[in-house]
């Protein structure tokens, strides 16, 4: 059976925020921290649409109660409670377990695209994932393939997401000679080995990485993570579904770890 799981998962509430990462523990055992806010999923007509965020913003400085009345904003009753997770995978060559390339994911992208009917997303003039039905395929910096769900009403949803997002990049993948790993650490790979994506911001952390700690690169580039993200009624609510969420990562980490190798 597939078991792609990362040596910490966490449990998350969706606020609107983009994606702020704790890094204080090891590479080998970091929870994933963030806030994602939950929206209604639609199908769409085909179109190309940026990822990258706007260059130019408000001017006005952001104020504490801006924070708080944003993250108010995401609060929803129960009946409109919905759990979207994010799944990521180590891809590799087949034929000397090198690891993909961006040439070789975009095949995967077009595939994707032409096979099973998911939209480009751009930066510039390169195609950097893939979405259909609220969900998204998009890349981490080092090539790690992520499957961003949609918001789901019951796991049993999430479970049927998942399986299917895997048939169709196992099948690709065997077309194109290429596997995916599933596993929080790297087992191979030094970090120069590894291609770096061509996205503005990932050159930009690559390069700030080394300049705050020793494992920013680490995280960056050779680790996978299955995040959980789920929505919150009231401050309360919220603040008990993250202490609840903090309280169970050890045990997760116990029962999922499945990255002893290193190089």
């Amino acid at each position: 059976a597939y078991r792609p799981v990362r040596t910490a998962r966490g449990m998350h509430c969706h606020s609107g925020l983009q994606r702020p990462q704790y890094t204080g523990f090891t590479a080998l055992e970091q929870p994933i921290l963030q806030t994602r806010r939950c929206r209604t999923v639609q199908r769409v007509p085909l179109h190309v649409v940026a990822a990258n965020a706007p260059s130019e913003g408000s001017k006005e400085p952001v104020t504490r109660k801006d924070l708080i009345n944003h993250l108010r904003s995401g609060c929803r009753p129960r009946d409109r409670w919905r759990i979207g997770t994010e799944h990521e995978k180590l891809g590799f060559n087949l034929a000397d377990n090198s690891r993909m390339d961006y040439k070789q994911i975009s095949r995967v992208f077009e595939k994707l695209e032409s096979r099973f009917g998911w939209q480009p997303m751009k930066e510039g003039d390169l195609t950097i994932g893939v979405k259909l039905d609220g969900q998204s395929v998009t890349l981490e910096p080092g090539g790690q393939f992520e499957l961003s769900g949609a918001p789901l009403t019951t796991l049993h949803q999430t479970c049927a997401e998942v399986n299917s997002h895997l048939y169709q990049v196992k099948t690709i993948g065997e077309e194109l000679g290429i596997g995916f790993l599933g596993a929080g650490f790297d087992p191979k790979w030094h970090i120069e080995e590894i291609p770096i994506m061509p996205k503005d911001r990932y050159r930009l952390m690559k390069s700030y990485m080394p300049t705050v700690g020793s494992r920013g690169l680490d995280m960056m580039f050779r680790t996978c993570t299955i995040q959980v993200n789920l929505d919150f009624e009231s401050e309360q609510d919220m603040i008990d579904k993250f202490r609840i969420g903090l309280a169970l990562q050890p045990i997760a980490v116990t029962l999922f770890a499945n990255s002893p190798f290193v190089e």
